[in-house]
């Protein structure tokens, strides 16, 4: 058996952090992982023509800043995402190409999307991010679903198509999945609805050079033998003095541990003592999102060429979300399409063969005949990820922030809680993930401290 200071589960973003910065106060990690690579939920792959491409997460935007000091710090680079020429709004089988904020979407509807936006951001303004569920309407706000919400601020029926496209498009998951408290929560997280959405000035500005995974692998890479790949933790044994994570290649012991993976995967993990019924419950009502990203090979980024940035609402496809995912030199075109929330499931039982068509055929309709003939189309499908099982985060349905938000975070005595689920700044994103991992590294710091302060204490006093 294995002897350490801390134990980490999980060798994504959070877990990394968390392992290099205790590292480098001087103790003793050991990184757990059930995959055999590290990276998480940031994974990259070469199309059929050697050029590496995103399959999870991937942009960084203004505010970011732990993760962008981050790669900075790791010697990365990072390069806009292509936003040049017109977007495309498509619904009622008509490619609407435009410029302006309006989204291409008529005066009427435009006027009434711009006015729930406006009231999302304000009561978004409302939410605390460090404890949503202490707010005055907090109760309120999470009786409800988002749908529910929507449908009671507006009754044009396209500004609602359009809503219902946004909401999957940032969460993988439908309106009507998740608590309206939730949604706010979220929003407040990332600086506004505005901000998610946006690509220039927006969490969809740039990419890192050769792929975000690069980021976990330079850590790694840092962190050496530390690291061990095929080891899924199943059962966490815990006591006052110590805990002790069983894997399949063994055992490791440790004064700490923290559990870095999602928490729909963490509650899948057998505690010894089990874990108090608030955290137990928790887990049982946080589920990931659902969604198909799908990188498409082009010969070159013809759209360029056509006066088009890549970008692609689509208000009632199965694939409604496209960006410009060309690498920086511009060498191959690749666009980057996502199926999310009811739409992944509906393509999920497809074939692969049928999958692709209606993918080819989509694109098609979107920028026209040479959008046809692609040399390669590769697919990842998160919710089928056994280290995973969905993307792109976690949501809370009605009810969960108000009865069991205090213990998504909260220590349970050596056990300290890290994932970007878990963090009130940038939750779900790339940057709340590595903050995640750098408090749970200082809540155990300042256990350690604590404790060596109080040994010293005791053994100062005078004797009786």
């Amino acid at each position: 058996m294995t002897e350490v200071d801390v134990v980490v589960v999980g060798a994504g973003l959070a877990g990394l952090s968390a392992a290099r910065d205790l590292t480098r106060k001087g103790l003793e990690v050991v990184v757990l992982e059930g995959r055999d690579r590290v990276g998480g939920r940031t994974f990259d792959q070469p199309l059929r023509n050697g050029v590496t491409v995103e399959f999870g997460g991937q942009w960084i935007g203004p505010t970011q800043d732990v993760i962008a000091s981050l790669v900075d710090e790791l010697d990365l680079e990072t390069f806009p995402t292509y936003v040049h020429g017109e977007d495309i709004t498509f619904y009622d089988g008509e490619a609407i190409r435009h410029t302006s904020e309006d989204f291409g979407l008529p005066e009427k509807t435009s006027a009434e999307v711009v006015s729930v936006w406006e009231r999302i951001e304000v009561l978004a303004e409302q939410v605390s991010t460090a404890s949503p569920w202490t707010g005055p309407e907090a109760e309120t706000y999470d009786e409800m679903t988002v749908a529910t919400w929507l449908r009671a601020q507006t009754g044009d029926e396209l500004a609602l198509r359009f809503f219902g496209m946004v909401v999957p498009a940032i969460f993988a998951a439908e309106p009507g999945e998740m608590s309206m408290l939730h949604f706010l929560f979220y929003v407040a997280s990332g600086n506004g609805l505005s901000i998610l959405a946006a690509t220039e000035g927006g969490a969809q500005e740039r990419r890192v050079v050769g792929g975000a995974q690069a980021i976990s692998q330079r850590l790694a890479r840092e962190l050496g033998a530390a690291v061990h790949l095929r080891s899924g933790v199943h059962a966490i044994r815990h006591s006052d003095s110590e805990v002790r994570a069983i894997h399949n290649e063994g055992e490791v012991a440790a004064s700490h541990i923290v559990v870095a993976i999602p928490p729909t995967l963490a509650g899948r993990i057998s505690y010894d003592p089990p874990l108090p019924a608030q955290r137990d419950s928790l887990t049982q009502q946080v589920p990931a999102g659902s969604v198909i990203k799908v990188n498409v090979g082009y010969a070159t980024p013809f759209w360029r060429g056509d006066g088009l940035s890549g970008l692609v609402l689509g208000l009632d496809d199965e694939f409604g979300l496209v960006f410009d995912n060309s690498p920086p030199d511009g060498t191959c075109g690749v666009l980057v399409a996502f199926a999310e929330g009811d739409h992944s499931r509906h393509v999920r039982a497809m074939s692969e063969q049928d999958r692709n068509s209606l993918l080819i055929d989509t694109v098609t309709s979107y920028f026209g005949p040479k959008a046809s003939d692609p040399f390669d189309i590769v697919a990842v499908d998160w919710s089928t990820e056994q280290w995973t099982r969905g993307c792109y985060g976690a949501h809370m349905g009605s009810g969960v922030w108000t009865q069991y938000g205090p213990a998504l975070a909260e220590p349970i005595g050596r056990i300290h809680w890290a994932g970007t689920e878990t963090e009130q700044v940038w939750n779900g994103y790339m940057d709340g993930a590595v903050r995640s991992g750098l408090r749970a590294a200082a809540e155990i710091v300042d256990h350690q401290n604590a404790s060596s302060s109080s040994r010293r204490s005791i053994r100062s006093r005078p004797s009786l």
